[in-house]
């Protein structure tokens, strides 16, 4: 019997040494590949690690639960961010002065960073592009006080946006509905842009909460002005400055190409959004003021006295007399620092059929 008890006893600490040696060697093993993992950089340790950093989703961060908001996100960089729907920069109202010595060189040190016209936030990324379109001819000063003040506008509203100056060559009559329409065309063929403004060149916003940005209805910024009172001029106007997607202006078949001289094109833009179930919204009378740069009339600018009969004619012919007729030879496209001007030539006024 003490035999059998010593045979036990010697067979049960054979097991405990066995399992104690087993033991010893897994752990050696085990530390030995970690060891050569860490210093050779296994390729399958580094590719299970890049494949949980791809797919980690965006976290959002969930008040009351600390353990939840330190969980691991992936960072973008900020420009990927969309900006805010109200940028954090705006000032609000602001009293414009326009210095008779300012010069081009002067505005272009204040706006190193724009470049032919074009300027895009570099702390998140823009809502939409903007393509600001402004007819001129003979206007160079009140182009530049423009210019001054509406680059750092845009700039604080957080906007992806160019300016395109459309200048009409020669004397004959002024006609700034073709020349809306050309720019439209044109800066399409550069920019897939969402929305575009059509911005007179002798008005200057003067609060930076009139946001130029596109909405579901096409908009009109002008609703008053200091040489009216900053009231509207009457019902219904839709001059001035005026915003609609690219998809609003093909939808109406842009501007009319038949108005010569001063007037009327601003109404015949307002009744084909009318006739295509649009509304024309507007911001606030207390934001959407302007300061107009006074000037005379300008010669081949006279008013328009046929305006009447082709406001009559709209429902006629607004399918075919628009940006699918709109004829014109492009002259040149320039990039200037501040902007990009296209000159074109329309020869003589068309005759009214």
């Amino acid at each position: 019997m003490g035999f059998c008890y010593a045979s036990r006893h010697v067979s049960y600490k054979l097991k405990l040494l066995m399992l104690f040696t087993l033991c010893v060697l897994l752990v050696g093993w085990a530390t030995s590949t970690y060891l050569m993992d860490a210093v050779h950089g296994t390729p399958r340790t580094k590719n299970m690690v890049g494949s949980f950093r791809k797919s980690t989703p965006l976290t959002k961060e969930r008040k009351g639960d600390p353990k939840r908001n330190a969980m691991p996100t992936v960072k973008l960089p900020i420009a990927m961010y969309p900006c805010p729907t109200l940028s954090p920069h705006l000032r609000g109202p602001s009293k414009l002065t326009f210095k008779a010595s300012l010069t081009l060189e002067e505005v272009q040190s204040e706006n190193s960073q724009v470049a032919k016209g074009r300027h895009r936030p570099r702390d998140c990324s823009a809502r939409q592009r903007v393509a600001i379109l402004i007819p001129h001819r003979n206007r160079e000063k009140h182009l530049l006080y423009l210019l001054e003040y509406l680059h750092p506008f845009l700039q604080r509203q957080q906007l992806d946006y160019g300016i395109y100056v459309v200048h009409q060559a020669g004397n004959f009559k002024f006609n700034r509905a073709k020349l809306l329409n050309v720019g439209y065309l044109e800066a399409l063929k550069e920019e897939n842009w969402d929305c575009f403004i059509f911005h007179d060149v002798d008005l200057v916003p003067e609060n930076d909460f009139n946001i130029y940005m596109c909405g579901s209805q096409p908009k009109h910024l002008v609703v008053g002005r200091n040489s009216t009172g900053y009231r509207l001029r009457y019902q219904g106007y839709f001059g001035g400055v005026t915003a609609l997607t690219r998809e609003q202006f093909a939808k109406v078949n842009g501007f009319s190409n038949s108005y010569w001289g001063w007037g009327g094109e601003d109404d015949d833009l307002r009744i084909r959004v009318e006739m295509q179930k649009m509304k024309v919204i507007r911001p606030s009378p207390n934001i959407a003021k302007y300061t107009m740069i006074f000037h005379t009339r300008d010669q081949g600018n006279e008013a328009n006295g046929q305006r009447m009969n082709l406001l009559r004619q709209v429902s006629r012919v607004w399918k075919t007399d628009g940006l699918n007729s709109c004829s014109y030879k492009l002259l040149s496209v320039e990039y200037n620092p501040l902007y990009t001007n296209i000159t074109v030539d329309f020869g003589r006024p068309t005759k009214i059929s």
